[in-house]
C-alpha cells in the first residue's frame, strides 16, 4: 500500500469515527429529551443527518446506541470510570483503609453525578427492551467485580471488618454506591451532591471497617 492509499484509508477511518460520534451525540440528545421509547432510530438518523442504515452500520441496534451514549458520557473529562487506572493507582498507594474508602466514595459520586441522566434512560429502557436489560445486568456485574477489587485492597491493608467476606463487602459497596441510590437521594429527594458524598463516605466506613 503506497502513501496515497494510506492517506485515503486514514481519511475514511477519520470520517467513519466522526460520523459515529455525531450519531451517538444525536442519540444522547434525543433520548434525554424524549426518553428511550419516544426516540426512534429514524429520528436519530434525522438529527444526525444520516440515513438509518448508516446507524446500523456504524453503531448497531437501538440498545447498542444507548450503550454507546453511556460510554461517551462516562468517558468525558471529569467523569472517571469507577476503577479507572488513576483510581486503582490511588487505592494502591493509599496508606490506610480509611483513605481507600474516601477515594472510592469520591470516585463513585463523580461517576454517578455525570451519568445520572443517561442511566435513568437505561433503567426505563430495560423495562421494555430485553437487550437493554441484558446490558444493564452486565454493567451491574462489572460494577460488583470492581468493588471486589476494592474489598481485596481493604483486606490487604487489614481494614476490612472481621467476619465480612470480600464478596459481602463488594455487595455492600455495590448497594450503597449504586446509581439508583444516587438518583433517589439527589434527584428525587433533593440532596446536594456534597451531602450525598458525605453520607456515602460515612456509610461505607461504618459498614466495612
Amino acid at each position: 500500500m503506497d502513501i496515497g492509499e494510506n492517506g485515503a484509508v486514514r481519511r475514511r477511518a477519520a470520517q467513519a469515527a466522526s460520523t459515529r460520534a455525531e450519531i451517538v451525540m444525536a442519540a444522547g440528545r434525543l433520548m434525554l429529551e424524549r426518553g428511550y421509547v419516544g426516540t426512534s432510530v429514524a429520528a436519530i438518523a434525522g438529527e444526525a443527518g444520516v440515513v438509518v442504515q448508516t446507524i446500523y452500520n456504524s453503531v448497531g441496534s437501538k440498545a447498542e446506541l444507548l450503550a454507546a451514549v453511556l460510554d461517551r458520557v462516562a468517558a468525558e473529562p471529569g467523569a472517571p470510570a469507577l476503577l479507572s487506572g488513576a483510581t486503582r493507582e490511588r487505592i494502591a498507594e493509599a496508606r490506610t483503609a480509611t483513605e481507600v474508602i474516601r477515594i472510592l466514595a469520591r470516585s463513585s459520586a463523580l461517576v454517578n453525578e455525570r451519568t445520572s441522566g443517561i442511566l435513568r434512560i437505561v433503567s426505563e429502557a430495560a423495562v421494555v427492551d430485553p437487550d437493554v436489560g441484558e446490558f444493564e445486568q452486565k454493567r451491574d456485574a462489572a460494577r460488583l467485580h470492581g468493588f471486589g477489587e476494592v474489598a481485596a485492597a481493604l483486606r490487604e491493608k487489614r481494614g476490612l471488618r472481621g467476619g465480612l467476606s470480600d464478596h459481602e463487602a463488594a455487595a455492600t459497596m455495590w448497594a450503597l454506591a449504586h446509581p439508583q441510590t444516587y438518583r433517589s437521594l439527589v434527584l428525587s429527594l433533593g440532596w446536594s451532591t456534597e451531602a450525598y458524598l458525605n453520607w456515602l463516605e460515612k456509610s461505607l466506613l461504618a459498614a466495612l471497617l
